[in-house]
Order: C-alpha cells, then structure tokens, then sequence
C-alpha cells in the first residue's frame, strides 16, 4: 500500500541520514519503498541538506499547490475513467502519469497529483494501489515496535565502518559469520572464516536459537589466541540476535553487520559456505549428521592448498604463522 511521509518520518529520515545510514537501510527501517526514500530526499533537501522539519514544511507548501492541481482531474471525467481503468490492471501512479506525458500531453498530471486525487476524492481506489513497504497503517504511535527498531539500527555498526586494514586482508583475525540452512530450516551449521588466511570453523548447531549460536560463537572464538581475534562480521539476519555490544563482550572482538540483502559485502564468508556445499548439498538433513562427519569437512577445508596463499593451507597460514608474503601472492 502507497504510504505518505508524516512529520514524525521526516525527522527519523533526518537522524538516519545524519548518522550515515543508506538510503536502502532508511527505508528498511522506515516501512518505505527505497524509491520513496530517494525521492522524498530529492524533493525536501535544501541544498543538498535533508533536514526533518524544513522538509515537512516544503511537502506542506507543495501540498497546497497540489491540491489546485488535482482539479485538472476533478474537472476531466475523460481522465478520470483513464486513471481509474489503468488503476485496476495495477498501473501505478508513476507509471500512468509517464504514459500521460506520452500519449496525452495536453492531459498530463504528475503521479503526486493522482495520489491525492486517490486519497482525497476516490479513497476506494485505494485497493487497487500496488503494495510495497510493509504492511499495515503508516501511522506510528510513540514507543511501537517500528520506532525501536530505528533506535536499535542507530547502534548497529556497519560493514563500510571496519578499519581498512580488514579489507586488505593483511593480518589474522578478521572473522565473517553466517549460517547455512538444513533441510529442517532450525538446523543449521554456523560457519566462520578468517579473511586473509581462509582458516573456517563449522558448528552444527540443532534447532538453532540466537541464544545457542552466541553461546557456541563464544566458546568457538574464545578457544583462539587474543591476537587472533580481531573483527567479526556477519549478516544482517537475526540468526544472532540484536544485541552487538554484548556479544563483542562475549567474544572478545569488534562486531560488525553488513547492510540487508548484501551478502557479496562478505565475500569470504559466502565463497567458503559454497565450499561447504560441496558436501552438503541443499536440501540435506543435518539432524542425521554426526559432529565427526561436520569436522572431517572442516579439517579438509582448513588443509586444502589454497592457490592465494601461494598454495599453502589455512592452517599453516592461520595456526602454524607460515608467511604468506613469501610462498607467495594473496
């Protein structure tokens, strides 16, 4: 369903924006159409500045002017039973004010201008707006779900945020998490790899809560040497709960999540479960794996000859301090 930006959005946009947030994860957080996000942006900026109240204020303006405008509607039953006709086979606003402007020039009215139009004088034509966002009224009340879920996303540190040494691969340390689905989607094999030496742990974990995946994540990561732990980074899913400063605790390690629906942002991670997949293929049932038949595959892993490492392993690289600079190119 179209929802419009009321006051209270424009300004949780503002903090957004000032805290460095993408507009992808704005209107994650938001309840809007990423394209709604760029436009209500372009639109309501002063000089290249987006600020929550100017940014109402502007809207108001335009509304005002608006509202004249959609009489060219109200006024033109011809266009009226076109805007209604296109509605019903899902054309959206945008898309019929386009085609307007193509095929009917003297007739054309811009796709706000039809919104509220809809919302104004035709509110049953309502149903007949393609959904996007999520789902439910637009309206928030103070203290909602949706408005502590923005505050949390304040917290999170992101990906682009990591110190540049992680991406160049340099030192030991630097850790992706994820976690692979079973056939049975509680069970799971939580994986973890170091980004310069490819050095992977695998854990199967049965009916996998984010209450189990960080005790295990903890007694994994604390088995290893301090130095050796450095950065963690993982998706944005669930999997391991909201609370980033209690695991970085937990794990000894600065936490880091990578922005919803990037997974190429962790590349290491995703290129080692498809290893993985070699031998466990989709679909496969791991509650009738053994814990022995999960750590041959990770022992394989860590001691096959990776061509990067000048075909040394991971674990002479990760556990053994062989140097790669000298066997060869990363």
């Amino acid at each position: 369903m179209y929802k419009q930006f009321t006051k209270e959005n424009r300004i949780a946009l503002a903090a957004l924006l000032r805290a460095k947030h993408s507009e992808a994860e704005c209107a994650q957080e938001l309840g809007f159409n990423r394209s709604s996000i760029n436009r209500e942006i372009k639109q309501n900026s002063e000089d290249g500045v987006y600020k929550g109240a100017s940014a109402h204020k502007k809207y108001l303006e335009r509304r005002k002017t608006a509202k004249q405008r959609s009489l060219k509607i109200e006024n033109n039953k011809n266009l009226q039973r076109h805007i209604k006709k296109r509605l019903k086979v899902r054309d959206s606003p945008e898309q019929i004010s386009g085609r307007l402007k193509v095929e009917k020039p003297p007739d054309a009215v811009c796709h706000e201008t039809i919104y509220q139009w809809i919302f104004n004088q035709q509110p049953k034509l309502k149903t007949h707006l393609r959904r996007i966002g999520r789902k439910g009224k637009y309206r928030r009340k103070r203290g909602t779900k949706e408005r502590e879920n923005m505050r949390e996303a304040l917290k999170i540190k992101r990906i682009d945020t990591r110190p540049p040494i992680v991406e160049e691969r340099s030192r030991l340390g630097d850790f992706e998490g994820d976690t692979v689905v079973g056939k049975n989607t509680s069970d799971r094999f939580l994986t973890n790899v170091d980004r310069m030496s490819g050095y992977g742990l695998i854990d199967l974990i049965l009916s996998a809560t984010s209450e189990t995946i960080r005790i295990v994540l903890e007694r994994r990561f604390r088995s290893l040497p301090k130095e050796k732990r450095h950065t963690y980074t993982y998706d944005n899913g669930t999997e391991i709960g909201k609370e980033d400063r209690e695991l970085e605790k937990k794990i000894g390690m600065d936490v880091y999540r990578a922005y919803p629906y990037h997974s190429w942002e962790r590349g290491t991670n995703e290129n080692y479960n498809g290893l993985i997949r070699d031998f466990f293929p989709k679909k496969t049932d791991f509650a009738t794996l053994k814990i022995s038949d999960v750590k041959w595959v990770e022992y394989i892993l860590n001691h096959r000859p990776r061509k990067r490492l000048g075909y040394l392993t991971p674990h002479e690289v990760f556990v053994l301090g062989r140097d790669v600079a000298v066997q060869g190119r990363m």
